[in-house]
């Protein structure tokens, strides 16, 4: 369960800074909307992408 609540809290997190970047690229802030967004990219390849490849192969693994 607690692997649930860790995923949401951070799932929720992400889109909230995402919807950031879109607000502050709406007002006109194009350098912070860049920060953020090659920040959000950097922490998706050097965090996340590694385990999501791995998902994607155990799910297809257990698919077939």
């Amino acid at each position: 369960m607690s692997d649930w609540i860790f995923a949401f809290v951070h799932l929720f997190v992400l889109v909230a800074i995402i919807a950031y970047a879109f607000v502050l690229l709406a007002q006109g802030n194009t350098f912070r909307f860049g920060l953020i967004a090659i920040c959000l990219i950097a922490y998706y390849f050097l965090v996340l992408h590694k385990p999501v490849k791995r998902e994607i192969e155990r799910r297809r693994k257990t698919k077939n």
